[in-house]
């Protein structure tokens, strides 16, 4: 009893004593070469900022990067890596003092960004479904979001990093009163698909125990908004792989808020648990088809050109609790990617009849691909580290974006 409030009150303590500390580091003078990145809520070390990260030490040599990671999720840090702990002493000062803040989500809060300093957001998807303020139409979507705050870190953007024309106009309007200026520049967690070797991509799957000649399908299904902390895939894992074929392998993504594992140890021989794998980009190499939903993951395969197979039993309960931006199971060229199921019955069909790789569902990656992955060919990097630390390159206007192919 007496140790947890002991506890308790140097936690208070704590609290009190860090914000005045951090308004100290604000007399100090901003480091030029200072880089602070987060992503996904300080989950560690991914995603475009990731990318960035990496491009910067090849091109900006002089800059320092600095990671903001959870205290449950230092161990996911590669070696090398410079970190500070969300909330600590460390943290503080270096939000108070670096020039460059990179971002996909948020920072944690109660940090003012301070005259001179650059906030580039990156996002970490193109949105299908309701994001920002269009979520408070959405019950189940909003709970527990404050929008007032979601306003307040708008406003702290420099840049927001638009993956396609679709999305830009997306982030304009749900992410309203900031003074930001969009970058058509795509996204840089993609380039990897555009540059792996063949070797590299054997590697990959033989680090899963992947046999070889095996056809190997990624299944990433996204979040539900429906409070369930057990990750229940809406497909009968054992039953589809069992009636595909002994030719499929199945490696099972499932969203990092069920945790480091699907628990599907026990599912079939063929059905891999990836969850805990650190680099989806590698996963989707590894992969011949992608089997998704709602996930935002779809836009980036695309980039591969390999089938993308939509199965959504419960498409028309999720558009009326999250809502959605587009019919992603209306066959309309552009609007769906490949191939469609609603049950399993349906999934197990077109794996059967051929129809999740046919012609017809070639033309509609085509189209989707044409509208969603315009500015991605493998220097989207390049092109954000150029244009934040360097100043270089354009930076067109909403809806002047670069035309499929660019490369600045």
């Amino acid at each position: 009893m007496g140790r947890d409030w002991g506890l308790r009150a140097r936690k208070r303590i704590r609290a009190r004593l860090l914000p005045v500390l951090y308004r100290a580091h604000l007399h100090r003078p901003l480091d030029p070469d200072l880089v602070v990145h987060g992503a996904y809520w300080n989950r560690g070390v991914a995603c475009n900022p990731a990318a960035i990260h990496a491009k910067a030490l090849e091109l900006v040599p002089r800059l320092r990067h600095v990671w903001v990671v959870g205290s449950r999720h230092t161990a996911r840090v590669p070696s090398g890596v410079e970190y500070v702990v969300a909330g600590s002493r460390a943290y503080w000062r270096v939000m108070a003092t670096a020039t460059y803040l990179v971002n996909n989500s948020s920072f944690p809060g109660g940090f003012s960004k301070r005259a001179g300093q650059v906030y580039l957001q990156t996002h970490h998807g193109t949105p299908l479904k309701s994001m920002g303020l269009d979520q408070r139409r959405y019950p189940d979507s909003a709970r527990g979001m404050d929008f007032d705050k979601v306003l307040a870190h708008v406003r702290q953007w420099d840049f927001s990093l638009a993956a396609n024309p679709h999305a830009a106009e997306v982030w304009d309007r749900v992410y309203p009163g900031g003074a930001y200026e969009h970058l058509h520049l795509g996204q840089p967690r993609n380039d990897r698909y555009f540059h792996a070797t063949s070797d590299e991509i054997a590697a990959i799957r033989a680090s899963l125990g992947i046999p070889s000649g095996s056809r190997v399908l990624l299944y990433a299904p996204t979040h539900r908004d429906d409070g369930a902390s057990r990750f229940v895939p809406p497909l009968d894992l054992a039953r589809f792989v069992r009636e595909i074929g002994d030719e499929y392998v199945m490696l099972v993504r499932a969203h990092y808020f069920h945790g480091a594992s699907a628990g599907l140890a026990a599912a079939h021989p063929r059905v891999v648990d990836v969850t805990a794998h650190p680099r989806v980009e590698d996963l989707c190499l590894a992969s011949d088809a992608l089997i998704t939903d709602y996930s935002s993951l779809l836009f980036d395969y695309a980039c591969l050109d390999r089938p993308i197979v939509v199965h959504a039993p419960d498409w028309e309960d999720y558009r009326a609790t999250r809502g959605t931006y587009f019919d992603l199971l209306s066959g309309r060229p552009g609007d769906t990617p490949g191939a469609v199921s609603t049950s399993d019955d349906e999934l197990i069909g077109l794996f059967r009849d051929g129809g999740w790789d046919s012609a017809a569902s070639g033309r509609l990656r085509t189209a989707f691909r044409a509208r969603f992955c315009p500015y991605d060919d493998g220097r989207a990097a390049e092109r954000v580290v150029r244009r934040l630390f360097l100043n270089e390159g354009p930076s067109p206007g909403l809806n002047e974006g670069p035309s499929p192919g660019w490369t600045g």
